[in-house]
């Protein structure tokens, strides 16, 4: 039930809704009582329900709830309900509405229909208590690795049991047909610091209790944003063992030396007339356009309203509970630039009051209009006004690879001309930086990031082509060796640039997906990592590991503030078309390489470039670990390549 009003009338009406400032709302359990509290503050009556099984049956009992303060219901349940399923319903304007359970659902049944009464401590593993995450300095020091549960450990050949499941991220050990590590030993291996996971909150798009049947979904569709998915446990019927796996597997990550990073999906809900928010308090979670429609700025149908006092407390609370109780080390926020910026740096403030080197970023844009000023909204123009949290640097990646919109369209790495401004906005993370020619940018015209942790840069993701089908359509005529160097070049932008990289899990050993730009909803032939690739490809994968191991290695390429590019990064001028070059002065950062030269050559073109210093020593020649061979008066950059030099810090006893 949705009830039309003006966006005037919104701003009036729910302006006056109380707003509950309490840390209690949901279940509180205990072996003697089980305590509920919901906010639904233009109820009549509320109901509370309780069953015996998560899926279907009459209830065993129903209890009427009090009416408490700012919009609140209260109930209390005498006695050990350990194991029984609850929901409510709520009397609103003479209309019973449908059981839901309430958004702050922690424990749920089979397709997070009814939630679960339960003790949050049954499901902590062993050890769990002295969980730590893996020592971070900076910001900049992260290397984000994104992956798909399911998508690790479902191919056949991936050598890992509990395929498409938390616990698949556990199994040590394993290998691919051709001997090479896969699964949780693949991403030690590689030597990224975070794992990125898409969705692992409860969402609606799979049948849970279908254990057997193919379904995927990357999961941008939230359900119970408290609870996990199911799907990726062994047993979705019980609402314990799935937080018990996400635990298990979370605290191997970290014993690892692994962080993990939950993405977070706030800004819209899957079904939003029978959703729990619309369910006990109507029209209140959605922003509506000034027509009286839903608003849609995510294209997904609705909007969340994150200025508005319960949902900026929901998103709070939610992101709270997940680092405390599941001890995630970041948040990735989608479609970021929907939500308001007082509510994000509210978020930030507190969670790094728990977790200072807590990593926080989203997307800094949204495909639709939204009723929401855009001087209130956390999108990319206003990153200067968020408090340590970054954006995805789009800039960047269309100059790598091309237009995600435009399929056919080549960039950098493929050989375009007049993307170089672009690409030396990525090398400086968006920060100013006085040889970056603004107007020559693709999506904005000014350096927005005043420090270079709050840019994430990138060239693929979950989103539309991954990389390596994206060059097979738009360099059709390239070979397939060809197309390769030019990934390797592509992966060698990310990972020099300042700012945060951002890896697309199986891209580090040419990754397909058969050129399905949104594989959302495909099938696991599409979605599942192919590991015989990491064998077919093992010269892209010990590359980019060692690219990695340099980037690691090497305080130059992860400077921490605009002031220290600005210095200490100088672009040469006059190179060729589709070539960029630079210096880093390397002694200024407390590098071992006091000075250090990069060149990307984008161009179909051998180029010649000679040295006005002699005597470099290579650390990359045209994408291949070179491992200090010396060069004397100019260098080759082949084409489609990325060349890395430098000079050492001079021995005491050398002259």
């Amino acid at each position: 039930m949705i009830q039309i009003i003006s966006l005037e009338e919104q701003k009036g009406r729910f302006s006056h809704y109380p707003v509950y400032h309490g840390d209690d709302l949901g279940l509180s359990y205990s072996p003697s009582k089980s305590a509920f509290r919901i906010w639904a503050p233009t109820a009549d009556e509320v109901q509370l329900l309780v069953y015996t099984h998560g899926c279907g049956g009459d209830e065993c009992y129903s209890l009427m709830m009090n009416s408490d303060e700012s919009g609140t219901w209260i109930a209390s349940l005498p006695g050990d309900w350990k194991d029984k399923f609850y929901v409510f319903r709520a009397l609103i304007d003479n209309v019973w509405m449908e059981e839901v359970p309430d958004p702050y659902a922690r424990i749920v049944g089979v397709n997070g229909k009814r939630a679960m009464i339960g003790d949050l401590r049954d499901t902590d593993p062993e050890g769990w208590d002295d969980d730590k995450s893996p020592y971070f300095a900076a910001r900049t020091d992260a290397i984000i690795y994104e992956l798909h549960i399911r998508d690790i450990s479902i191919a056949a050949n991936s050598g890992i049991v509990q395929k498409g499941k938390y616990s698949g991220l556990i199994e040590k050990g394993t290998t691919c047909d051709g001997g090479l590590s896969t699964g949780l030993d693949h991403l030690k291996e590689l030597g990224i610091t975070h794992v990125h996971f898409l969705p692992f909150y409860d969402f609606n798009s799979l049948d849970e209790s279908a254990m057997n049947s193919p379904q995927y979904n990357w999961g941008y569709d939230p359900l119970n944003y408290n609870a996990p998915e199911g799907s990726y446990s062994s047993n979705p019927f019980d609402g314990m063992v799935r937080i018990r796996e996400l635990k298990e597997m979370i605290k191997t990550l970290h014993d690892n030396g692994l962080r993990v990073i939950m993405d977070v999906t706030f800004n819209h809900t899957a079904d939003v007339y029978n959703s729990s928010f619309n369910q006990l308090v109507p029209e209140y979670y959605y922003r509506q356009t000034e027509e009286g429609e839903l608003s849609d700025a995510t294209a997904c149908g609705n909007e969340t309203a994150s200025e508005r006092g319960m949902m900026r407390k929901f998103i709070l609370d939610s992101a709270l509970y997940w680092l405390s109780e599941f001890h995630v080390d970041g948040f990735r926020f989608d479609l970021m630039a929907v939500h308001d910026i007082t509510t994000m740096n509210l978020v930030s403030r507190e969670l790094h009051k728990i977790k200072p080197d807590i990593l926080l970023y989203g997307e800094g844009w949204a495909p639709g209009k939204s009723p929401l000023a855009a001087s209130m909204r956390a999108i990319k123009s206003n990153v200067s006004s968020l408090n340590r949290i970054a954006v995805y640097g789009d800039d960047l990646r269309d100059a790598i690879r091309g237009n995600i919109f435009k399929p056919e369209e080549k960039g950098f790495v493929s050989g375009r001309p007049g993307l170089e401004d672009v690409i030396k906005f990525g090398v400086t993370a968006c920060c100013p930086h006085p040889q970056v020619n603004y107007s020559r940018l693709l999506h904005t015209r000014m350096a927005y990031a005043t420090y270079p942790h709050q840019s994430v840069s990138y060239c693929d993701s979950h989103d539309n082509h991954i990389l390596w089908d994206r060059l097979a359509i738009s360099a059709p005529d390239a070979s397939e060796e060809q197309r390769k160097e030019m990934q390797k070049l592509a992966l060698s932008i990310v990972l020099t640039s300042q700012g945060i990289p951002f890896l697309h899990a199986g891209s580090e050993f040419l990754r397909s997906k058969k050129r399905i730009a949104n594989s959302y909803q495909s099938p696991d032939e599409i979605n599942g990592i192919d590991w015989s690739l990491k064998v077919r490809n093992r010269d892209v994968f010990d590359y980019i590991k060692s690219l990695i191991w340099i980037r690691k290695k090497h305080p130059a390429f992860r400077m921490r503030t605009a002031e220290q590019i600005q210095a200490n990064i100088r672009f040469e001028e006059h190179l060729p078309e589709g070539v960029v070059g630079y210096v880093i002065d390397g002694a200024a950062m407390r590098d071992d390489w006091r000075r250090i030269r990069v060149y990307y050559n984008g161009g179909h073109t051998l180029q010649k470039l000679f040295l006005e210093v002699k005597n470099w020593k290579l650390a990359v020649r045209n994408n291949r670990i070179a491992s200090g061979e010396i060069i004397r008066d100019y260098i080759m950059l082949q084409p489609f390549s990325c060349n890395i030099l430098y000079l050492e810090i001079p021995r005491q006893n050398e002259n």
